[in-house]
């Protein structure tokens, strides 16, 4: 029998460095593969059924809990759907300040996916530990990154896990100016370090696997995108969040507990290298010209790019959050007043791990009566199974199984799956013959 004919069987218990539990089926038979499955196995959340029945002042800090890591997201697209229902127009402070609240988030996701979880794929490590022993300038800089990301985020949440800072109508309290002022000292400071965090990932050697996929994040016609605008396709779609339903659909999978998503029937791609591939227009120059200096062209059409991509919006994160600091007011009010009323709400941002989309129907009373929320791991689902095939067979179905196992985890760690979320990962079955 030939080596694509063996028959073989891998078993991997745990997925290491990913948030959640889910697990990988793949058959070869005569050096083709007839088989590939993400399984997402964890059991459902069913966060949008406890929503129903709660008052509109409960949602931000019950969605807030979906995610340890991006609860930011989830706070801030459930209060700007009811806002936008309600009525309310944010005072400019609460709008600006809402955006460097969700910058807080990108900078301390992006950097722990970095260092913690992906990084040490390309280093032949196994984990953030063993990185460190090779890189530790690198690891530390990370570190320093991430915590300075925790405290921008605990600045306006009151902490940065799980924050309680955001409510309908602007935010519960304001920092005091000694605080900002402490913060964008900080904040500059980190400026010098993001941008070598460009360069470092940037000379990280990466596969070298060019795939066709659709890219869609939000667009602005003025600002890099994070908490507003439209959603877009790299195909020139422009839509407003309340007609996602006529262009993308959701659909079940008897393999996984997260629903599949598509784009007119075809996989898509969100996150931080479909931002970067529609809005890297909007970048501030700095990072516009660290990306020329790196030699990486955009769009790109290499998903292992992600890893370059999530540290130019650190950067990005950083300019922004210093830009609107430097005009920080206390005001006279965090919060205008809020009368709710009846209808349905929708609104989507940009979290961390790509495009976040809610929609709730409300009554007179203020209360939820349906509440659907579509996370970016699902929405990546079918794109992470049709990267797997094609990564695949770019690296060879003739490696050894625990190559091929290798491979498969850093294809699936360079989508940063929130598993969690996404439940409405690695184990790893290969069988050949």
């Amino acid at each position: 029998m030939s080596e694509q004919k063996r028959t073989v069987s891998i078993h991997v218990p745990v997925l290491a460095r990913v948030e959640g539990e889910g697990a990988l089926d793949l058959r070869i038979d005569d050096g083709a593969i007839t088989q590939l499955r993400l399984r997402i196995f964890e059991p459902p959340r069913f966060f949008e059924k406890f929503l129903e029945g709660r008052h509109y002042t409960e949602i931000p800090d019950m969605v807030a809990r979906i995610c340890g890591i991006c609860p930011v997201a989830y706070q801030v697209t459930a209060a700007q759907a009811l806002e936008q229902l309600f009525g309310v127009e944010l005072d400019p402070w609460a709008r600006a300040m809402r955006r460097v609240f969700y910058c807080g988030e990108w900078i301390q996701s992006h950097s722990l996916h970095i260092h913690l979880l992906a990084a040490p794929d390309f280093f032949g490590c196994s984990s953030a530990i063993e990185l460190a022993k090779i890189a530790p300038d690198e690891v530390r800089r990370g570190l320093r990154i991430q915590a300075l990301g925790n405290e921008l985020m605990e600045l306006f949440g009151a902490r940065s896990v799980h924050p309680v800072g955001v409510r309908i109508g602007g935010f519960h309290g304001a920092p005091p100016l000694a605080r900002i002022r402490e913060i964008r000292e900080k904040l500059r400071a980190a400026l010098p370090e993001a941008e070598a965090l460009i360069r470092w990932t940037a000379s990280i050697h990466v596969p070298q696997d060019d795939q066709a996929f659709v890219s869609v994040a939000m667009r602005h016609p003025v600002d890099y995108a994070i908490e507003r605008g439209l959603i877009g396709v790299s195909d020139g779609l422009r839509i407003e969040a309340d007609a996602f339903d006529a262009h993308f659909a959701e659909q079940h999978q008897a393999h996984s507990t997260a629903l599949f998503s598509s784009y007119h029937g075809q996989p898509y791609l969100v996150g931080p290298l479909a931002r970067l591939n529609l809005n890297h227009e909007r970048l501030p120059e700095p990072a516009k010209a660290l990306l020329a200096e790196t030699g990486l062209v955009l769009p790109s059409r290499n998903l292992f790019h992600s890893l370059a991509a999530r540290a130019v919006e650190v950067l990005l994160a950083l300019h922004e959050a210093l830009r609107l600091l430097d005009a920080y007011r206390v005001p006279d009010s965090p919060w205008v007043p809020v009368s709710p009323r009846a209808g349905v709400a929708t609104s989507c941002t940009e979290a961390p791990r790509g495009l976040l989309w809610h929609r709730y129907e409300m009554d007179d009373d203020g209360r939820v009566v349906n509440a659907r929320i579509v996370p970016p791991t699902s929405q990546n689902q079918a794109r992470i199974e049709e990267d797997l095939r094609l990564s695949l067979l770019n690296f060879g179905l003739d490696h050894p199984d625990d190559a091929l196992r290798l491979h498969c985890e850093k294809v699936i760690r360079n989508y940063d799956p929130c598993i969690s979320c996404a439940t409405h990962f690695l184990r790893l079955n290969v069988e050949r013959e």
